[in-house]
């Protein structure tokens, strides 16, 4: 059986919130042999991405976080995208990484959707709502990035809390968590596909 890489975004502007508390709970029960990367978008910001689909060409990145996120992105089976729900979809941070994936389908020399093709993505995210309907969203946004890449999609673990440490409270989303990366992923697919 092939070895497995995970890894973490973490898309959070506070650091140990809400959705890391959930997200390192859940990765407690990887096997040890299953690689972890933790990469936290607000010590390693990105640009702003940069649309150049009709300007110039794109080349690949060099020497910079954008360079590691996408070699580390290109590493992993396992991409789990851990935000926070911020106005009822993915931080601005984690919008960002997402949308460096536009330019990064259009590097020469990567097949960045062919690589991605086959992985799976997960979701973890924390909120201040007690109904997760609100969280719709941005399980949607992640469920459609996967469907266009062609990959696995082992939805979002969700948690309860606003304030520091409440989601060790919730106990349904610790329990969730237990399980949570053990799950087959099927293949992602778009809402309106049949």
């Amino acid at each position: 059986m092939p070895t497995r890489d995970f890894l973490f975004v973490l898309g959070s502007s506070r650091p140990d919130g809400n959705t890391e508390i959930l997200a390192r709970k859940a990765a407690e029960q990887l096997p040890p042999d299953v690689t972890q990367r933790w990469i936290d978008l607000s010590k390693t910001p990105l640009p702003d991405f940069e649309d150049l689909r009709h300007d110039s060409d794109h080349v690949r990145p060099e020497g910079d976080n954008t360079a590691l996120l996408l070699d580390a992105t290109l590493a992993a089976t396992d991409i789990v995208i851990a935000s926070p729900l911020y106005w009822y979809s993915v931080s601005a941070a984690t919008k960002r990484y997402l949308d460096h994936w536009s330019g990064w389908l259009r590097t020469p020399g990567i097949d960045f959707k062919k690589t991605l093709a086959g992985r799976t993505l997960w979701g973890v995210t924390a909120l201040a709502h007690e109904e997760s309907e609100v969280a719709d969203p941005l399980i949607g946004t992640l469920n459609n990035s996967a469907a266009y890449m062609g990959m696995h999609f082992g939805g979002v673990l969700l948690g309860n809390g606003s304030r520091p440490g409440d989601v060790l409270k919730d106990e349904e989303a610790l329990r969730s968590a237990k399980t949570f990366f053990t799950r087959e992923a099927p293949l992602a697919r778009f809402p309106y596909e049949r």
